[in-house]
């Protein structure tokens, strides 16, 4: 995946976070607990269904069938619904930016990088994107004022991104390129996320009915790129057909919806934490089914990105913010004497 009005979490299928009051939700089939390891399976196990589509298919192909067959759940989800498109020229104009950021480049990236670096080291760079995100909303977010605790988190994940690709040995083994690509398309999901923060807030349209429209400008870019770069595949071998259709309808599709009940019902705090299972679940889907090998330095990074990545999610509890603003109007007022 992925929190309204706060840097969301930033899973492998990015979506548009609800960015209007959500009506009251339907009393759920299942408990959110049993939904929300469900979200953490389907978003973990993306990177090796990445994988395994790229043995089959060139990587503009892989993210074209998963951007289409993610369009066509929530499209589905949007009739039985009955949800409205967006009216708006504008909107769609901002919907289409957003496309690119959290979709079209992102996916493409990871199934480009996924060509020479192990699906497990793909599921730890996903999981730097909130310190992307926290880096760049203290430029772009005048109300995301940082924290010691968030500028000490951003220190704390990005010296494990160092330990993850081992930088004390110069790097030595690791596929800068393809290591290079996963990292951007992290980012690139920060900067769709605050980009969706400052221009599709307060459009009146639904989270669903955004979502599904990023995703369907999201495959029509797609669907532009991919024959110029690649040509038609001869054949469609089984595992990676299915594996492509299963990243878009569960990865993209229905995983949207899941966490789009979730976070009606036990708030964005709570659902984006599914962020830092990705990563735990992407490695062990690796070694266990790809036969991927781990350096001590791989599990040992991931743990420091990801307490780095809860630090700059972290929020000052009330006490705290009211100190602040205490101390904020004292220095105004010894200013004015």
């Amino acid at each position: 995946m992925s929190a309204p009005c706060q840097q969301p979490a930033a899973p492998p299928a990015a979506s548009v976070p609800p960015l209007t009051p959500a009506p009251a939700p339907r009393h759920p089939a299942a408990d959110w607990r049993i939904r929300f390891a469900a979200l953490s399976l389907i978003w973990g196990f993306s990177f090796l269904l990445i994988k395994v589509g790229t043995q089959g298919f060139a990587p503009f192909q892989v993210t074209l069938g998963r951007l289409l067959a993610g369009t066509v759940v929530l499209a589905v989800a949007m009739a039985m619904r009955r949800e409205r498109l967006p009216r708006s020229a504008r909107t769609w104009g901002h919907i289409t930016v957003a496309a690119f950021f959290l979709n079209a480049l992102p996916f493409s990236l990871f199934s480009y990088a996924e060509l020479t670096i192990p699906s497990t080291l793909a599921g730890i760079c996903n999981a730097t994107s909130p310190l992307w995100g926290m880096a760049l909303s203290v430029v772009a977010l005048s109300e995301d004022r940082p924290t010691r605790r968030r500028v000490a988190g951003l220190g704390v994940g990005f010296l494990g991104v160092l330990t993850v690709l081992g930088a004390w040995q110069g790097f030595s083994g690791l596929d800068l390129p393809g290591t290079g690509m996963a990292l951007l398309a992290s980012f690139s999901y920060a900067v769709g996320w605050i980009y969706v923060r400052r221009t599709l807030a307060g459009t009146g349209s639904s989270t669903l009915t955004l979502t599904g429209s990023q995703l369907f400008i999201g495959t029509l870019q797609l669907a532009v790129v991919t024959p110029v770069f690649t040509s038609a595949p001869d054949t469609f071998p089984l595992l990676p057909t299915l594996s492509v259709l299963a990243l878009g309808a569960l990865g993209t599709g229905l995983a949207v919806l899941l966490q789009y009940g979730l976070v009606q019902e036990v708030g964005p705090t709570t659902g984006q934490m599914v962020t830092y299972f990705i990563p735990v679940i992407a490695t062990a889907a690796g070694v266990a089914l790809l036969g991927e090998q781990l350096t001590w330095n791989t599990p040992v990074g991931a743990v420091i990105v990801l307490a780095g990545a809860a630090l700059t999610q972290s929020r000052p509890s009330a006490t705290t913010a009211a100190r602040t603003r205490a101390a904020g109007d004292r220095t105004k007022r010894l200013s004015r004497t």
